[in-house]
């Protein structure tokens, strides 16, 4: 059986790509069932992200292909169209593309570790599908091993990375406690959001979104417990404020030097922290010379976000270092599982055997033979059946020359040899 990961990501295919191969959470575990049912498909999850779809299965010999064609058909896509843009991985290089992804080292932010969330939420959808069995079992409880030691031995997640991400850390800087501040969000893009969640999990006491558009703020306020207003209504608002972050599509300053010295007025001169992470620049520069206002550029932010990388891309190094050695570790328990499977073999054939020459001593009692006479059959039978094949098999290795087979015979029999002789 062979471990394949098959799929595509950011890095491999574009956008509207990802769009159409996506699977979306109402439907992975139908379409899960529909995998594993495949034809030498055995086990099966199903990653899929807004960076990333992937499909992890266990498939027997000759059966390799079989994810990909299902991948093609259930989306109704060509390989034209798919094909160039799909990666896959067998074996080794499947586990470690696994460990890889969940700890962050695959993702379009280096060491980023919502996606470690992601895989667990994978692995319980096709835990309660029924798609995972032995093997892909072991395999994603040892990935979230190597997540948890990797976040726990290396500096991969230590740092921000993101424009937004690193905006609020600052805050929190200046703010110990954030509980205590109301933060002012002025935008509705990807970057406002994402320094949302930053802001909703860091359990900010008040949070104010502002966009030109109110319908959009709304949207974005609705969804972290914010309170939505205009851009018209800032200079009412803007005082409230200890926290302000922006980014807007602007072509102007929105914040003017006389709405913020108005507004720290209104503060009592309790000071401001305003982060400027938009191109063209939000806020005026000439605020910076405002009493008792801190202002903050992408510029300087920039700085640190490159000091972080730096030290994620250190630590991502010794991240792959802990990788290898456990994509290792879990090949070696499945060789080990594979080596069980012939003894489990040989156990089972060798009982049938002694129920069947068994039988046949019991019907010679029955037939009148002396006990001494079924015995003797009894043991001379079942030595000649099962010394039959390994007899016959070592016999054609002396042929052939196989010296290695025969020698570990050899050492197989000295050992149970010398477990009766005990």
């Amino acid at each position: 059986m062979a471990l394949i990961a098959l799929g595509l990501n950011h890095q491999t295919a574009p956008l509207d790509l990802r769009e159409k191969v996506a699977f979306a959470p109402e439907t992975t575990t139908e379409a899960l069932g529909d995998l594993a049912h495949q034809p030498g498909i055995n086990e099966a999850m199903i990653l899929s992200t807004c960076n990333r779809t992937e499909l992890y299965v266990e498939a027997d010999a000759g059966a390799e292909c079989a994810a990909q064609r299902w991948l093609l058909e259930h989306h109704g896509l060509t390989h034209r169209q798919l094909d160039e843009f799909l990666y896959r991985h067998e074996d080794n290089a499947a586990v470690r593309h696994l460990f890889r992804v969940a700890t962050g080292l695959d993702s379009m932010v280096l060491g980023e570790p919502q996606i470690l969330g992601q895989v667990k939420e994978a692995y319980q959808t096709a835990r309660s599908a029924g798609t995972l069995r032995t093997s892909m079992e072991r395999l994603l409880q040892q990935t979230f091993a190597v997540a948890k030691r990797v976040r726990t031995d290396t500096r991969i997640g230590a740092n921000p990375v993101s424009v937004a991400y690193t905006a609020v850390r600052m805050a929190e800087r200046l703010f110990a406690d954030l509980t205590d501040a109301c933060v002012m969000l002025i935008g509705a893009g990807e970057t406002i959001e994402l320094a949302a969640r930053h802001l909703s999990e860091s359990k900010v006491r008040r949070l104010i979104v502002a966009n030109r558009t109110l319908e959009n703020a709304q949207a974005l306020a609705a969804r972290f417990g914010a309170y939505a207003i205009s851009l018209t209504d800032l200079p009412q608002h803007l005082a409230d404020a200890d926290i302000v972050i922006s980014s807007t599509a602007s072509s102007t300053p929105i914040l003017r030097r006389d709405m913020v010295e108005n507004a720290i007025r209104a503060r009592k001169r309790k000071p401001m922290f305003l982060v400027d992470i938009a191109v063209p620049r939000d806020i005026e520069a000439a605020v910076a010379d405002v009493e008792d206002i801190f202002l903050y550029t992408i510029d300087d932010l920039k700085q640190a976000i490159d000091d972080n990388l730096r030290s994620r891309r250190t630590a991502a190094n010794e991240a792959e270092a802990i990788i290898d050695l456990q994509v290792e570790h879990y090949q070696a328990w499945r060789r080990a599982l594979a080596v069980r499977n012939p003894l489990t073999a040989l156990r089972a054939d060798a009982e049938a055997q002694r129920e069947a020459t068994l039988e046949k001593a019991r019907a010679l009692l029955v037939a009148g033979r002396t006990p001494e006479q079924a015995l003797t059959f009894l043991a001379h039978t079942l030595t000649n059946k099962l010394l039959h094949a390994p007899s016959a098999n070592l016999r054609a290795a002396a042929l052939r020359g196989d010296v290695e087979l025969l020698r570990a015979a050899e050492a197989l029999f000295d050992s149970c040899q010398s477990a009766r002789s005990e």
